[in-house]
């Protein structure tokens, strides 16, 4: 009627309202006035809870205004057998519910935050959805996520092992490259690796990281997690989108990590670019980077053993013997060790961590130890590290075989020899798996067969024939000699 008496058509009133014509002329030319839906008054059926709510159920309401239909269905149960079924649970809930809304306590507000520019970046730990194999082999791993406020621009880096300071620094240090500055603030929740909750202060390595790049460290409230919403909430859109692109690529497998983190780059890239002109107003205003990055490594102080292996967070990891009885510094990073006597670095080895349910684990390279086992092949048998010194799957079964069908010492001896051969010709892999077929047929080739055989393969070791001289020879000799004595 509006419409119409706006000078609006029949067609296009109705239309406007949503009805058809005909039912439009019919409003206009009828002489009632439409009634006034009022609200209800009555009940249409017998209230159930009549006789408990006011005298039970809301006491224990006010009391504990946390309490459930649920439980208290179960109550009324529990103190009226055979008179509250299962029927009345809606009818609870929405009366708890009600009575929430109407005399319940005040909830929290949630204060909804402008973002300035430059102002803040924060971090966090996310686990992938979809699992990832590096060459076909399981590959466990986090996924550190940076993301400034105001822009959104983010950065996402693959790190392995837990939520570290070595994790966190590597992580935070990339992203503020690629940004090319550092935001006035950087928000964690209650990481361990940048806080020790316990004593409720910040750890000295991140307090220097922080106040390298001239960051102030803040964290949200322990159990709010939405004061921590601007990364926490792209965690979800940066994982549907992996899965999305993982989808599209057909398969899970890459043939190294860096390879995984480029895939990784190029899907955050896409998303990068939908705030464009707020992603380039901010990056302009970051502060600048200094000049060098900062230390992203724990360092410990470590003697090597006697047994030529050290210990690192649970972790026995096997070294040159050489370094046995040395002090020496290892830099541990999240995915390596490297290992410095005095100020040389001496080795790298990639860093290992338990399995899932397990509290140790071990990371033994038989080159390592290889030249001392060899002059003493016995101590292989009863050795704490034996299955691990069998570099792989074959010389596992090829242990076993041998052990089983040449006597104690000679199956010692072999396998020793047989590794020791691996090792100085560099064959491991092709010496391992020929070896394999013979042992399952039941023959174990001599060492010197084996040395011959690998020997006359290889092109860099060249072997110069020369004739054994006639015994003869010694008899002039010593014929000679003792002229000469009595000549003397």
């Amino acid at each position: 009627m509006q419409h119409r008496q706006n000078g609006a058509s029949q067609e296009v009133a109705a239309a406007k309202a949503g009805i058809s014509v005909r039912s439009g002329r019919r409003i206009e030319t009828s002489t009632q006035k439409p009634r006034v839906n009022t609200e209800r008054q009555w009940r249409t059926r017998e209230d159930p809870l009549e006789a408990v709510w006011e005298t039970e159920l809301l006491p224990l309401l006010e009391a504990k205004p946390d309490l459930t239909g649920t439980t208290l269905l179960d109550y009324l149960q529990e103190q009226y057998p055979e008179h509250y079924d299962q029927t009345i649970l809606r009818t609870l809930q929405r009366r708890v519910k009600q009575w929430r809304a109407l005399h319940g306590p005040e909830r929290e507000v949630i204060f909804r935050q402008q973002a300035v520019v430059a102002q803040q970046g924060f971090s966090d730990f996310t686990h992938p959805d979809n699992p990832i194999t590096i060459q076909s082999k399981a590959f466990p791993h986090l996924l550190y996520q940076f993301r400034l406020a105001y822009s959104g621009w983010r950065s996402v880096t693959v790190v392995q092992g837990g939520e570290s300071y070595a994790a966190l620094a590597t992580g935070l240090q990339r992203a503020l490259q690629q940004a090319g500055g550092s935001p006035v603030e950087h928000r964690t929740d209650s990481l361990s690796a940048a806080r020790n909750n316990r004593q409720n202060v910040w750890t000295d390595a991140y307090s220097e990281l922080c106040q390298h790049y001239r960051m102030t460290p803040t964290r949200n409230n322990l159990g709010q997690s939405h004061e921590n919403g601007v990364v926490e909430c792209a965690n979800g859109s940066l994982k549907k989108r992996l899965a999305q692109q993982l989808l599209l690529r057909g398969h899970n497998d890459f043939e190294s990590v860096e390879q995984y983190q480029a895939f990784i780059d190029c899907a955050v890239d896409k998303l990068n670019r939908r705030n464009r002109a707020r992603v380039v107003e901010e990056q302009a205003a970051l502060q600048p980077l200094p000049e060098f990055t900062a230390a992203e490594y724990q360092t410990l102080h470590l003697k090597v053993t006697r047994s030529s292996t050290i210990e690192v967070r649970r972790v026995v990891y096997t070294v040159p013997s050489r370094l046995i009885g040395e002090s020496i510094q290892v830099r541990l990073h999240h995915d390596k060790l490297v290992l410095f006597v005095g100020q040389q670095p001496a080795l790298t080895l990639v860093r290992v961590y338990p399995k899932p349910g397990e509290n140790r684990a071990r990371s033994v390279n038989y080159r390592h130890v290889i030249c001392s086992l060899a002059s003493k092949p016995q101590a292989f048998r009863y050795s704490q590290l034996r299955d691990d010194l069998l570099p792989d799957d074959n010389y596992r079964e090829l242990w076993q075989l041998a052990d089983e069908h040449l006597e104690p010492r000679e199956a010692c001896k072999w396998i020793v020899t047989t590794l020791r051969l691996a090792f100085e010709y560099d064959d491991e892999q092709s010496l391992g798996e020929d070896l394999l077929i013979e042992a399952r047929a039941g023959r174990f080739a001599s060492i010197t067969e084996i040395q011959s055989r690998y020997l006359g393969g290889n092109p860099d070791l060249e072997f110069s024939a020369s004739n054994q001289h006639t015994l003869v020879s010694y008899d002039d000799l010593l014929s000679s000699i003792r002229s000469q004595e009595a000549s003397i």
